[in-house]
């Protein structure tokens, strides 16, 4: 008989006021539901009537307990007196009263017992029974795994006993605690319950512990396991201890837990409760033989992987359930004699990750009229998606659910029948050279495998389907897993040793159930060490290496949820002043990513994370901007209600549940850390312009702190190369694709069309089998690379391919009428979209045109806008120029001017008034925006813009669009921002575009042409009136806004056939070989045969085609690639998580040979060991020397390198020092060698220990310490810190730039006598104990 499943208890188990719909209950559960409530009434009148109540214990500060019912006193309600509960009918409730009795009577108890037996469920009920009925005080505690796993096992407890989840059965998982000082049962995760005990070292709070799914052997579990061993031997001898699981090994856990007894180990009790609810039959390859039509090939031991046979094993499977179930119905129509259809059990199928789910996923999606409904089940799946994996499906459908090793032990689908098992799983692995984790596919072990065997069985008899053969099974699937203790980074579990004081780590870890090895524990203190977690004090001896001082930052670390290097972040947020942001992305960073990037829409997730991070290469900070959008619509109400909400998510492609989730763990956080005397300003002062910009650096220079050593550096390019490759095309504007097909400007639509979704497509250039894809820069404000250069580069990763849909070339060349078409074949023609035109071009067609260029190079320009620093528009203001466009608008004017006869869209050419309609002047003019009534126009012959409204356009005759355009572009040579400029503004200050604007705008200025790049004219403007007779660029760079800059190679080229060109014509000797007659013939030709040809085709449609060509890319030769900076990662190549706004950055400027960096706030190992995969990324800003700054602020020890001569540093070597001993780094894989390519001398390096130990000062334990500052004075540090920080950076006069000079002794440390280095004192160091940082000593310099 069917057993439905009602709607209230799915609501019960699984959410809080969620409803559902379109649930089929049956009357036979409304009826047997209602006799059981009423026979719960009889029993215990109050059962229903209890509440909740909140509880605010001061461990668990942050965390929200539901909210209950108080009597009219206020005072929270009683608790009521226990049910007098009917025990299911399982295999564990026979053994009541002997289990009852061994737990009583012993300090620990093993339970081993099969799936579904009871164990979980009821023996915690046992005990709470037996207390209740002896009327004595018990406080029952029940681990589990996964967070899901205790929250629904806690509600189906109270569901059954019929009490309000939160009175008298409770759960606490991750931020969420439901529960009250009424609670005697409570379900919690396995990393909740060592937290609790870590801080109270005891395990009094609890009567009895039960310790559920120790199979699983996780970091976590072991070391509760360790914690829980040590403090039964110490202060909490009394309290009881079960271990429970269904497939345990007994005799290794009873022996840990043995004790001592005439000199002699007594091992712990073990109790086995035999008998399951339902018989399971295995089944192997070797018995699916028969029943499957497949040759499959056995697996490999040492190659774990699913074939796509194995993928058709696991379809035909299900395909063959329905044939097994017609049978088993027929026999028993036969023996019982009623009839009736068949019931499709559920099945569950066990996959490794996310990948395979989505592949089986898609195979069974394309089964016609089997009737599935198919759940993924994952980490990543939200709570209502959860839910549907236990709701009963629609009558005759068959429910699949697709699942990791989360279905193993956390979630119970009681309806399952059949499990599928591909027998691996996915485990984090750490590579022993990097210590970096890597996601490993791997064979899952006969007692995970049998666990998963166990989800069957439930309700009636089971099926368990392995995909090994049985002799693989035997000897090939391990018996056990590793214990991840062994397999895992120990910083988390150390930090925890420390904490509670029981010895050192390598002692108190020694006796673990499997103690870890002990160079990982001194590799791990060395991290730790490195982090800033344990003191890295050197006095001239060995550091301890299994132990050291826990620091300050040590101390908040291990009272935080989130990982070691989120944790530094808040710290040193707090220290910079910009804590708010900091907590945000520990929180963002800490959960599943808020930004939607789904397959399908990867593009729009992209460009919302790019619109978030405006502009500022950094995924961190996309988070920030995009979570403070999300809070500030919400406080000014604009998202009150939940569809607004979901609208404003699905516009902006940001989940909102997830964005939920991150605050709160933000608020929880905020109060974890508040412990700490760190607090987020609540009500901050409005910042302006630069002030906005200042916190941006600061709090990138706080991230590249938090993440020491994930430094990358951005690889160095050929740029010579790089500009033949992309044919002189601008890198920001364009990208290049491949594998043109033969006669490609017959396909630009098709192109155009490719990158529609990308953005508007300006221009195509065809040249041989390569295209050049240019983008329209829609505003001429912005500069940098354009977005939808990004998003095309994204293109490529995307499986989707891109193809064009082409006519063999002997059909092209039969269209052409007899005439030779064979040279167009692979010729260079370009296509602009904004003229509508296609044009062939020559080899020699880059070359410049005298007649456009000015009769001399050094002319005077009338300036009428300026873009921004050192980048304006302006026009010739030589006489002939003047008159040329006195007679234009004297012409314009003249005529009789009609309304614009179309719809306005950008780039329209027309005529337009600059100041108002009835001056009665009208220019050329095309149109930049459409916004209303009104629209943003661009003035071509003076280079202005200007708003007009809409009515007050004309119509352009087509006549004076001949004469050529008189406005120019240009830009300043040799300069760039300064250090300051781009500190305290979006590349160039506020007082730097106001100082440039003061000295050029709408002023009439000599300028000296040095080339024209892409089609602007980069100039020397010089100003030269009775007071000043000096450049803008010497200005500038003079009063700290600029710097000195070296031109790219492409304008260095240029300039060099400027000077010949105007040699040539100043001496008559020009020969303009391009604009040749016979060549201007040969282009017409062709011109015509092109149009001939696009006419031909032009009315062809794409089904007609039946060649299909994929093109190769995008791509672009300024891609930038990375390096790391430090020895782990050489000899692998280093690649971007392709979520992350930097997996596509382009290198813009090429002839900067500075180093740039990226840090990392993730770094880990492909599954195969070749690749880096950073995620999280930030690329820091172009300021000359800031990496080794950076590594020179954040190292724990740092080395100075100096010439052969010892007159000036030439780098430094940073790490965590040497041993004395050895003479070796003590963590050579993380030491980083600098060569310095800015001039850093005493001072420097003097300013760089002052940093550092005004850090200090908030980053310190004792009577100095910051939890004993006021906010005056923390206020105070804190400007002091940021001051200091901003001085360092921008140093005046700048740092003068120098060739860097490689050490020949590479990560060499103790290169420095001891007489030549001056060591420093921290001030007040008796006072403040637990540093971040100590001071560098400093090699001193023969002056």
């Amino acid at each position: 008989m069917k057993k439905a499943i009602t709607a209230e208890q799915i609501a019960e188990w699984f959410t809080i006021g969620t409803q559902f719909a379109n649930i089929r209950i049956t009357d036979e559960a409304r009826k047997e539901t209602k006799e059981t409530d009423e026979t719960t009434e009889n029993r215990s009148p109050n059962a229903n009537k209890e509440q909740a109540c909140p509880k605010n214990d001061k461990p668990d500060a942050g965390l929200r307990p539901k909210p209950g019912r108080r009597d009219q006193a206020g005072s929270p309600l009683p608790p009521p007196p226990l049910a007098n509960y009917k025990y299911p009918s399982l295999p564990i409730t026979k053994y009541r009263q002997e289990l009852i009795s061994l737990i009583e009577n012993n300090s620990v108890v093993i339970i081993r017992g099969a799936t579904g037996s009871g164990k979980t469920t009821q023996l915690p009920q046992f005990i709470l029974d037996y207390y209740s009925e002896k009327d004595s005080p018990c406080n029952l505690v029940v681990t589990q795994p996964r967070k899901i796993g205790a929250s629904s096992i806690a509600r189906w407890v109270a569901r059954e006993r019929k009490c309000t989840l939160g009175s008298l059965v409770g759960y606490q998982v991750g931020l969420e605690k439901v529960a009250t000082e009424h609670t005697r049962l409570l379900y919690m995760t396995t990393g909740v319950l060592l937290q609790k005990l870590v801080r109270a070292k005891s395990l009094t709070e609890f009567s009895h512990i039960f310790i559920d799914e120790v199979h699983e052997r996780t970091e976590d579990l072991d070391f509760l396991l360790l914690v829980v061993r040590k403090l039964l031997h110490s202060n909490s001898r009394y309290v009881k201890v079960v271990l429970m699981s269904a497939t345990i090994n007994c005799k290794e856990f009873a022996e840990y837990f043995g004790t001592p007894i005439r000199n002699q180990m007594n091992p712990a009790y073990v109790f086995e409760v035999e008998g399951a609810p339902y018989a399971i039959d295995e089944f192997y390859l070797d018995d699916l033989r028969s029943l499957l039509p497949y040759r499959v090939e056995a697996p490999h031991a040492d190659d774990p992987y699913i074939t796509m046979e194995m993928y058709d094993v696991a379809v035909g499977l299900i395909q063959s359930f329905d044939e097994l179930e017609s049978k088993g119905q027929s026999t028993r129509t036969e023996k019982e004699g009623c009839s009736g259809l068949p019931e499709r059990g559920s099945v569950l199928v066990f996959l490794p990750g996310l990948a395979e789910i989505h592949h089986i996923q898609d195979s069974l999606a394309k089964l016609v009229r089997k009737r599935l409904q198919v759940y993924p089940l994952h980490s990543s799946v939200t709570l209502e998606e959860q839910n549907g994996v236990f709701l009963v499906p629609v009558p005759g459908y068959r429910k699949i659910i697709l699942s990791t090793n989360i279905a193993e032990s956390s979630v119970t689908v009681p309806d399952v029948k059949y499990v599928i098992d591909f027998c691996l799983a996915r485990h984090l692995v750490c590579d022993k050279e990097t210590n970096y984790q890597c996601l490993q596919l791997t064979w899952a072990s006969k007692t995970n495998c049998n666990q998963r065997r166990g989800r069957a069985g439930r309700v009636s008899k089971g099926y368990c389907y392995r995909l090994v053969t049985k002799e693989f099974w035997r000897n090939e699937i391990p018996d056990f897993d590793i214990p991840e203790m062994l397999r895992s980074p120990l910083a988390s579990i150390m930090l925890k040793v420390k904490l509670l004081d029981m010895g050192d780590p390598r002692s108190v870890l020694s006796v673990a159930l499997s103690p870890p090895n002990i160079s990982e524990i001194e590799r791990t203190v060395l991290q730790l060490k490195e982090l800033g977690a344990l003191s890295a004090k050197q006095d001239g001896q060995e550091q301890r290496r299994f132990d050291g001082e826990l620091t300050f930052l040590g101390r908040v670390l291990a009272h935080l949820p989130v990982d070691l290097h989120l944790g530094k972040m808040i710290v040193l947020g707090h220290i910079f002043g910009c804590l708010q942001e900091c907590l945000i992305i520990a929180g963002s960073l800490s959960l599943k990513s808020f930004f939607s990037m789904p397959a399908m829409q990867r593009l729009a997730g992209y460009r919302s994370k790019l619109t978030f991070a405006n502009g500022v290469p950094s995924d961190s900070i996309a988070f920030v901007n995009a979570f403070k959008a999300w809070y500030t619509s919400r406080c000014k109400g604009e998202l009150r209600h939940p569809k607004d909400e979901l609208e404003w998510g699905k516009e902006n492609c940001i989940q909102i549940k997830r964005i939920r989730e991150v605050a709160e763990l933000y608020e929880d956080l905020k109060s974890r850390v508040a412990q700490f005397n760190m607090h987020v300003c609540e009500n901050p002062a409005p910042m302006d312009y630069s002030s906005l910009h200042k916190q941006r650096f600061i709090l990138q220079i706080a991230i590249a702190g938090a993440f020491y050593p994930n430094y990358f550096s951005l690889g160095e390019m050929d740029e010579d190369m790089a500009s033949k490759e992309l044919s002189g095309n601008d890198p920001k504007t364009t990208v290049m694709v491949r594998n043109i097909p033969p006669y490609g400007f017959l396909y630009y639509k098709q192109l155009q069309s490719l990158f529609r979704q990308c953005g508007q497509v300006k221009a195509i250039s065809f040249d041989g089998s390569r295209a050049y894809v240019e983008f329209h820069r829609s505003s001429s404000k912005t500069s940098g690379v354009l977005p939808e250069v990004s998003l095309a580069l994204l293109l490529a990763q995307q499986r989707l391919p891109l193809d064009l849909f082409v006519h063999p070339t002997d059909e092209v060349e039969s269209k052409a009428g007899g005439r030779t078409i064979s040279p167009l074949r692979y010729a260079r023609v370009n296509v602009d979209f904004q003229n509508r035109s296609v044009y062939p071009v020559g080899v020699l067609s880059s070359s410049i045109d005298p007649d456009k260029l000015p009769s001399n190079p050094v002319f005077i320009v009338n300036i009428t806008e300026v873009v921004e620093v050192a980048h304006f528009w302006g026009f010739q203001a030589d006489e002939a120029s003047v008159e040329k466009q006195r007679r234009l608008t004297a012409d314009i004017n003249s005529r009789e001017l009609s309304p614009v006869s179309v719809s306005l869209y950008p780039n329209l050419m027309c005529l337009a008034p600059f100041e108002s309609e009835e001056t009665g002047q009208y220019f050329r003019a095309k149109v930049l925006h459409v916004s209303g009534s009104n629209v943003e126009v661009f003035f071509v012959d003076y280079g202005n813009t200007t708003q007009v409204s809409c009515s007050s356009l004309r119509d352009l005759p087509t006549d004076l669009l001949a004469p050529s355009f008189q406005a120019q572009e240009f830009q300043i040579a040799g300069i760039r921002p300064s250090a300051q400029s781009m500190i305290l503004g979006d590349q160039w200050s506020c007082a730097a575009r106001n100082r440039f604007i003061t000295l050029v705008n709408r002023r009439s200025l000599i300028v000296s042409l040095f080339s024209i790049l892409h089609g602007i004219m980069r100039v020397d403007l010089l100003i030269n009136t009775d007071t000043i007779n000096c450049s803008v660029a010497d200005i500038m760079v003079e009063e700290g806004h600029a710097q000195k800059a070296e031109e790219s190679f492409e304008s260095k080229q240029n300039n060099e056939v400027l000077l010949s060109l105007y040699k040539d014509l100043e001496e008559g000797t020009f020969v303009p070989n391009s604009t040749s007659s016979s060549w201007k013939t040969r282009k017409a030709e062709e011109k015509q045969l092109i149009d001939s040809l696009l006419e031909s085709f032009s009315k062809a449609s794409q089904s007609s085609m039946k060649c299909k060509v994929p093109v190769h890319g995008p791509t672009s030769p300024h891609k930038v690639s990375f390096h790391s900076m430090s020895s782990v990662t050489h000899y692998r190549c280093v690649a971007i998580d392709r979520d992350s706004i930097n997996c596509v950055a382009v290198n813009d400027i090429p002839e900067d040979k500075h180093q740039r960096m990226l840090v990392a706030g993730s770094v880990s190992l492909s599954s195969s060991g070749a690749h880096i995969l950073l995620k999280e990324t930030t690329i820091m800003p172009n300021i000359h020397g800031l990496p080794a700054l950076l590594c020179m602020m954040f190292t724990p020890v740092m080395e100075l390198r100096t010439n052969e001569e010892r007159t000036c540093f030439t780098g430094a070597v940073c790490g965590l020092g040497w041993n004395p001993l050895t003479q070796e780094g003590i963590l050579p894989e993380h030491d980083i060698e600098l060569a310095f390519d800015v001039k850093f001398d005493v001072d420097d390096i003097t300013e760089i220990n002052a940093l550092r130990g005004a850090v200090n000062r908030l980053a310190c334990e004792g009577p100095n310490g910051p939890l004993h500052l006021g906010p005056d004075r923390v206020n105070q540090l804190q400007d002091n810190i940021r001051d200091r920080l901003i001085r360092l950076c921008t140093k005046s006069p700048l740092r003068e730039d120098i060739v860097p000079h490689y050490y020949e002794k590479a990560k060499k440390w103790n290169q420095v006598e001891p007489s030549q280095k001056m060591e420093l004192v921290q001030k007040d160091e008796r006072h403040s104990r637990g540093v971040l940082f100590q001071l560098h000593p400093v090699t001193l310099l023969n002056m």
